[in-house]
């Protein structure tokens, strides 16, 4: 029915300038003073005629909507089956389509060979400052001064930047190099703890962690990347207290801090890019960019992540990782 007042408001005119000729007529024969029946009876005979051909035309212009529906599916990727045009109007109306299609096809065309040189160069450029990084902890391992440990632990962070920047590179690329295994949470887990073990010590924070017993299906390489971006987030925000790692059901690790906490108004946000809330302007360090990445992320291997928060009590990061629409590879 949608259809039908549809096609009736588009031939609106048709049908407005019909019933005017009617009255002409009827009009005319008063004026001459003929039978008005011949008039009515005229009228007869040219509405049914019209609404045999209005029901014929209604008829193919519901298939060349459909066709026109259908046809929005393929548009993205050719225009070649546009249905064959009604009058000069749709031929026009076609060219124009074609036009647009071309002109975009182009700048597609130009803006991925741009975003394609930009992909190579910053991965050339971060597996190149990986050696200097690598040199200059070496030779911090001939040391164990405060100030060495300091320096350590912005070397550290400076490498979890050039994984970052490695990560956003891969992440929409169509070579991402999932691999999805089952793998023991803890071995994962672990890696983690390692590389912040320093700053717990030096910042005197607890780990309450023990062995978490669960296996999951994951990639271990980008979970390990997510729980390091919560752990590093953990420690930038808290000053005094501790960090659990713990895994409540089902199948979700919990990564609780005592710090400052996000505020109320921030937390629905905390995982969008570029978002760093008040925490964020206060540290003026914050990218907004590290959470985001864990969500993304999460989302490629089926997991889920969100937060809870009291300002002033802590946080914890939730990741779910039950993962029953993935395959082991």
């Amino acid at each position: 029915m949608e259809y039908f007042w549809q096609y009736l408001k588009q031939h609106k005119k048709v049908i407005a300038v019909f019933l005017l000729f009617v009255l002409i007529f009827g009009l005319t024969f008063a004026l001459y003073q003929l039978p008005l029946s011949a008039v009515l009876y005229s009228a007869g005979l040219c509405a049914c005629l019209g609404i045999g051909i209005m029901l014929f035309d209604f008829k193919n212009f519901v298939e060349k909507h459909r066709a026109l529906k259908h046809l929005m599916q393929e548009i993205l990727v050719n225009c070649e089956h546009l249905p064959v045009p009604a009058g000069l109007l749709e031929t026009d109306y076609q060219e124009m389509v074609r036009l647009l299609f071309e002109a975009k096809k182009d700048l597609n065309d130009k803006m991925n060979h741009r975003y394609t040189g930009l992909v190579e160069y910053y991965t050339i450029w971060a597996h190149q400052i990986k050696t200097p990084i690598a040199s200059m902890r070496l030779n911090l391992q001939n040391e164990d001064t405060p100030f060495s440990r300091e320096i350590g632990d912005d070397l550290m962070r400076i490498e979890q930047y050039v994984e970052m920047v490695l990560m956003v590179l891969r992440l929409d690329s169509s070579s991402t190099d999932y691999v999805l295994a089952e793998y023991e949470l803890d071995g994962i887990v672990r890696q983690a703890v390692k590389r912040f073990a320093s700053q717990f010590i030096r910042r005197k924070l607890k780990l309450a962690y023990q062995p978490l017993h669960c296996k999951v299906l994951t990639d271990e390489k980008w979970l390990l990347f997510v729980i390091e971006q919560v752990l590093s987030n953990a420690l930038k925000y808290t000053k005094t207290g501790s960090v659990t790692i713990e895994v409540e059901s089902p199948k979700t690790l919990c990564i609780r801090d005592t710090g400052i906490g996000i505020a109320p108004e921030d937390l629905p946000r905390v995982f969008e890019q570029g978002y760093t809330g008040y925490n964020g302007r206060s540290d003026k360090k914050a990218s907004g960019i590290g959470l985001y990445l864990c969500r993304r992320i999460c989302e490629n291997l089926g997991h889920r992540i969100w937060a809870t928060s009291s300002v002033g009590e802590g946080t914890v990061i939730h990741i779910n990782l039950n993962s029953a629409q993935l395959q082991v590879e």
